[in-house]
């Protein structure tokens, strides 16, 4: 019997798929429970459809993500830190800080968690903070640490 999944279902397939089950496990289980429904030709064809508008949604949010990407690996930033002796800082520089600094400064709004600076940030200086965007698409942002 086939069917087209409704939810993901473990060990079976994931939403929207379109599987051959065993007539028992399909009319006793899964169709009952509205885990999915008969594979004729109207709901293969709804499927198909849901499907391929997933795709392009996907399509366009990775093209938008790289678009993102290529205007802020032209952008800097500015951070102004407390200094101590010996040139040491105050507390630390983190993905906060450089996504504030996005907002103020260029008026893009980037998530936190995005944001990582690969290396750590010790002192006065120019430092690279990577921001992953998309799976496919990230960005390098040069910050520059001044003391304020």
């Amino acid at each position: 019997m086939k069917v087209i999944l409704q939810q993901d279902v473990k060990s079976v397939g994931k939403k929207g798929e379109i599987i051959e089950v065993s007539e028992g496990y399909g009319r006793n289980f899964l169709l009952p429970k509205k885990l999915a429904v008969p594979a004729n030709a109207q709901n293969v064809n709804v499927a198909k459809q849901k499907a391929g508008a997933a795709a392009h949604k996907k399509a366009q949010e990775a093209d938008e993500a790289k678009l993102l990407a290529s205007q802020l690996a032209k952008a800097e930033v500015s951070i102004s830190v407390k200094i101590g002796e010996g040139g040491k800082l105050f507390g630390s520089v983190t993905g906060k800080d450089v996504a504030d600094a996005l907002k103020k400064e260029h008026g893009v709004e980037i998530d936190k968690r995005k944001i990582s600076l690969p290396q750590e940030v010790s002192g006065v200086g120019d430092y690279e903070a990577v921001i992953k965007l998309h799976p496919e698409a990230t960005a390098k942002v040069t910050v520059h640490i001044t003391e304020g």
